[in-house]
């Protein structure tokens, strides 16, 4: 997802007609694929939906994460899938009902809300900081941004000191998912600079992530820390994949 290029973007296993499997057949699948996540089509639990998503990573099932929706919404349509309204599709799924806008041969989700989005104390700023190897002065706040997947978030300073951070080799005290957001320079191409550092996998960061993506620019936009239209680039500095636990 998020690419026209192979090999590019953020990938996802997608398997159709996954009613008849048993939840260790799900787990074993994922794990099997080893990608950051795989989703499973079934029919929905409600007339408002036109398809349920279940997505898992290799360890845990999430209610809701951001390419797999888009990456189920896509297979699901070029597999002959019709949805109720021909300006969108509606996903079930652990979250509730995601909207997903056909535009042409884009896809776009309408963001859940979060679940969370508490600040987070300056006792685990510096936890992660540290963990990460940032400069104390490089961080300007943290934030619970979890929409489902569990993400914490910290705004730095610049797009650099992203950039700069050192992926953790193990989990940060209660934060498997922390996601790092700098702003570039004037003029950039795009306001933000982004990276998702995750131990819930063996891959250690993802290059494009929908979840967190949205989940920030619904903490920085009301808070006047991002313009309306929020624009960011992620991926530039993918971390080396961690050694593979399965």
């Amino acid at each position: 997802m998020f690419t026209s290029e192979l090999t590019q973007g953020n990938p996802v296993a997608v398997v159709h007609g996954a009613d008849g499997l048993s939840e260790k057949q799900l787990a074993a699948f994922a794990r099997w694929t080893n990608l950051s996540e795989t989703t499973f089509l079934l029919e929905p639990t409600t007339t408002a939906a036109d398809y349920r998503a279940r997505i898992f990573t290799p360890v845990n099932e999430l209610p809701f994460a951001g390419h797999p929706t888009l990456g189920s919404a896509r297979v699901w349509l070029d597999h002959g899938g019709t949805p109720q309204s021909h300006e969108q599709n509606v996903q079930e799924c652990g979250a509730g009902l995601v909207r997903v806008r056909q535009d042409g041969g884009r896809l776009a989700f309408a963001a859940p809300p979060l679940v969370r989005s508490d600040a987070l104390d300056e006792s685990d700023i510096g936890l992660i900081a540290k963990a990460l190897k940032l400069d104390s002065d490089a961080v300007i706040e943290g934030c619970w941004t979890d929409n489902g997947p569990g993400w914490v978030a910290l705004l730095l300073a610049d797009a650099e000191s992203a950039l700069d951070a050192e992926p953790p080799m193990a989990t940060v005290g209660g934060f498997p998912k922390i996601g790092l957001i700098g702003p570039r320079p004037a003029g950039a191409d795009a306001g933000f600079e982004v990276r998702a550092l995750t131990s819930m996998n063996s891959l250690g960061e993802e290059p494009v992530t929908g979840s967190l993506n949205a989940a920030m620019a619904q903490w920085l936009i009301p808070a006047g820390k991002a313009p309306h239209a929020y624009t960011a680039v992620q991926g530039k500095r993918v971390a080396v994949p961690w050694p593979n636990p399965y």
